[in-house]
């Protein structure tokens, strides 16, 4: 059995990744930064990893063999709002986990973001030079480098998913199917294009790219790329509900705080060619989130405690 260290435990993928891989052949370790999930299955700590030797301490006292690092601040907004939080969280942290990681012979996977590019022309590789717009996709752009430099042989994952929470409220697919069910009119932005990945197709990636011992950086995203607008409209189908709430917008007019870049369809072939497989496309996903919906996954997320996902 192998045993394998989540940070940031609580939050949408790694608590996905948590429920899904926990068992028989692997022991999730889950850490969440202020208070630990309860009414989970598997083993979960409070740890504020930023403090002085905190990462060491948990590593000597876990031995995992595989971290699987998720702890960032996500909010793109919030970022923008606090940067010197967001360099030591998205951009400082990483490092250091990843020389630790290194100094313990231990595998590891870090969670970075499409939003590195500025989406200019889209169709990204791993081999393209990243432009960052916003605070955010600028200190995740520093973490990479940082985990790089620290571990050479830890892998990067650049990713964008959705599913369900332990809020509701977390991704974007939620946020269609939470007004969509309401019956309220929503906007849906038709200028910007990203290849997202249901979030336990992506946990099952990851772990699966983790089992081939790769390194550097790799794109795992959908090998489909749409508009946030189409994207919607495709769940609403798959859900039964009515598409036709969705009216086409432009990010330009959304009142975001932080730039967003309006093309992220990246490269799945470095991917593909590591699993040996293609990526699935956004039908499977959104099936799967049906399914996930049908067998109360969403009810389950959100009776778990947890507070500061």
């Amino acid at each position: 059995m192998s045993r394998i260290l989540v940070t940031g435990v609580s939050g949408l993928l790694g608590l996905n990744f948590a429920m899904k891989v926990h068992g028989k052949a692997h022991q999730v370790i889950g850490v969440a930064n202020t208070t630990p999930l309860t009414g989970v299955d598997f083993k979960c700590l409070q740890a504020e990893l930023t403090e002085p030797g905190a990462v060491e301490k948990l590593l000597d006292q876990e031995q995992p063999d595989l971290i699987l690092h998720c702890a960032a601040i996500a909010n793109v907004d919030a970022c923008e709002a606090n940067p010197t939080l967001a360099a030591e969280v998205n951009g400082v942290l990483p490092g250091r986990i990843a020389e630790s990681a290194r100094r313990h012979d231990t595998q590891m996977v870090h969670i970075s973001t499409d939003a590195v590019f500025d989406g200019v022309r889209g169709h990204y590789s791993e081999d393209d030079d990243p432009n960052p717009l916003s605070v955010y996709a600028r200190t995740k752009w520093e973490g990479e480098n940082a985990v790089i430099s620290a571990n050479p042989q830890a892998l990067i994952a650049r990713v964008n998913f959705y599913g369900w929470s332990t809020s509701g409220q977390r991704s974007l697919a939620e946020f269609f199917f939470n007004n969509l069910s309401a019956g309220k009119l929503v906007f849906g932005f038709s200028d910007v294009f990203f290849c997202p990945l249901e979030v336990t197709i992506l946990a099952e990636t990851l772990l699966e790219l983790a089992g081939t011992a790769s390194s550097g950086i790799y794109h795992v995203v959908s090998s489909e790329c749409l508009s946030k607008y189409e994207f919607g409209r495709r769940l609403a189908d798959e859900f039964g509900l009515d598409a036709d709430l969705i009216q086409p917008a432009s990010v330009r007019d959304g009142g975001l705080v932080a730039a967003r870049s309006p093309n992220l369809q990246l490269r799945t072939d470095k991917l593909s060619a590591a699993l040996g497989r293609q990526v699935p496309g956004q039908a499977a996903g959104l099936k799967r989130l049906h399914d996930a919906y049908l067998a109360g996954l969403p009810q389950r997320l959100q009776g778990l405690s947890v507070t500061n996902s």
